[in-house]
């Protein structure tokens, strides 16, 4: 299984998927749990009608792999495409999103930490990383523990690649967030 598609995968099912999996789902990718992934995932999607683009699908096969058990339901999960994405609004940093931005600070490569209010009232911490996949989901998991450990029941963390574009969910989410958290480039030459 490909943790470089489970993480782009999640990232675009950011705001499609109920937060309250989408986190888990992270969280079992970061600790390798790729079995249970590749068998929640696609059932998660047909359960709540997510339907998934073409190049979605793709990744989600990949996600899932050739062998698995849940091949089959690959190909039910219903087309789609991504929709609007939900209306963003700058958030008071607190405690929780101070004491990530020691975490993203500390990552080597990480480039800046916003965040920002969904319009349900939701905080959504918002990270523009390191390159690498497996530290995007490394960062993402640590991200979530510190802040289910602050209180957050349902940690919503977006975490992509620094050369990487955002999607959709994340562009309007940064659009509209207070910066927390950034490395000033280093001068070159």
């Amino acid at each position: 299984m490909g943790t470089e598609s489970g993480h782009e995968l999640l990232l675009r099912l950011a705001g499609r998927c109920p937060d309250e999996l989408l986190w888990r789902l992270r969280d079992w990718l970061a600790a390798g749990s790729t079995e249970a992934l590749a068998a929640v995932l696609p059932r998660t999607l047909l359960r709540h009608r997510i339907g998934l683009t073409g190049e979605e699908r793709a990744l989600l096969g990949e996600v899932v792999g050739p062998d698995s058990p849940s091949r089959r339901l690959v190909d039910a999960v219903l087309p789609g495409s991504p929709g609007p994405a939900p209306e963003f609004t700058a958030a008071e940093p607190d405690l929780a999103a101070w004491a990530a931005s020691s975490v993203v600070a500390g990552t080597a490569e990480a480039r800046e930490l916003l965040v920002a209010t969904r319009s349900d009232g939701a905080r959504v911490l918002l990270v523009r990383g390191p390159d690498r996949t497996a530290e995007l989901v490394s960062l993402t998991a640590t991200l979530q523990r510190l802040l289910r450990v602050h209180g957050e029941h349902v940690p919503r963390v977006e975490v992509w690649a620094a050369a990487g574009t955002p999607g959709p969910y994340q562009e309007a989410a940064r659009t509209a967030a207070t910066p927390l958290w950034s490395r000033s480039p280093v001068p070159t030459g």
